[in-house]
């Protein structure tokens, strides 16, 4: 039977600050959506197999103390590995932007796939990262990317679009050849910087270094995708900074069909 509203929970904690625009992004597709403090999962006030959809979105959780995201992966995995692999197992699907990109990763959601309940509860063989930009400072500038569109989320996209990063540790890095040939092989890399009509980019295009320009991955079933960049700030079509001399107006922005998938796919699924 499929769900009669798809129902979002956006993870928040200390420094996260993109969970309204995330909020407001699945709600424009029919979306129930909750703002959820991870402290009220960890005290059972709220329950995660409730809902249908995780988003961790952007921002700056405890500070980026230690580095990018690993304080609340670390909180994912200690507190939450039970619920977390039954959400995922039971064919949930996950979205982490920017810093909720680093938490799924740190935590070894990304790439996947997970196995055992034990293994994301437990120091695990950290296959990639999400360190400092080459650049060795914040890069705030839209940018192009090229889409994989044989994700749950990035289906029926355009093959360019534009969409803005703002990131200080955004650089995509893997542990050797072996693990991305695994991502290139399955299909995994979901985004690269790319120029505007798709080609390889230099910097500022690829902002931050990272390996064969990757901005975003899956797991392998799609279910689950991880981005540095943010659809939600290109969600609406008035967001791009040069819409008033662009002649076909829609409502919505290049980054908000990735919101519509997730919401599809719920409706069509469960």
């Amino acid at each position: 039977m499929a769900a009669k509203q798809p129902k979002v929970i956006v993870l928040r904690t200390a420094g996260t600050n993109c969970d309204q625009e995330t909020a407001f992004a699945f709600k424009s597709f029919g979306a129930k959506v909750d703002c959820v403090h991870i402290n009220q999962l960890i005290n059972k006030r709220v329950k995660l197999n409730d809902y249908h959809i995780l988003a961790i979105p952007g921002g700056f959780t405890y500070g980026d103390d230690i580095e990018s995201g690993r304080v609340l992966a670390n909180e994912l995995c200690l507190f939450l590995g039970l619920e977390l692999n039954q959400f995922i197992a039971d064919g949930k699907i996950v979205i982490g932007i920017c810093n909720g990109f680093q938490v799924l990763v740190k935590a070894g959601i990304l790439p996947g796939p997970l196995t055992e309940v034990e293994e994301l509860a437990q120091d695990h063989s950290q296959k990639m990262t999400l360190t400092h930009n080459d650049s060795g400072k914040f890069e705030a500038r839209w940018t192009y990317l090229k889409v994989n569109n044989k994700s749950v989320w990035t289906k029926d996209m355009e093959d360019v679009v534009y969409i803005p990063v703002a990131h200080a540790e955004g650089k995509f890095l893997v542990k050797d050849n072996n693990a991305l040939n695994q991502l290139e092989s399955n299909g995994q890399v979901a985004f690269r910087y790319s120029t505007r009509t798709g080609a390889r980019p230099t910097y500022p295009m690829n902002p931050n270094g990272s390996s064969e320009d990757i901005a975003g991955i899956t797991d392998t079933t799609g279910r689950i995708l991880g981005m540095m960049p943010h659809p939600e700030r290109h969600f609406l079509f008035h967001h791009h900074p040069r819409w008033t001399r662009k002649k076909n107006r829609t409502k919505f922005g290049e980054g908000a069909k990735i919101f519509e998938n997730g919401v599809t796919y719920v409706k069509k699924n469960f």
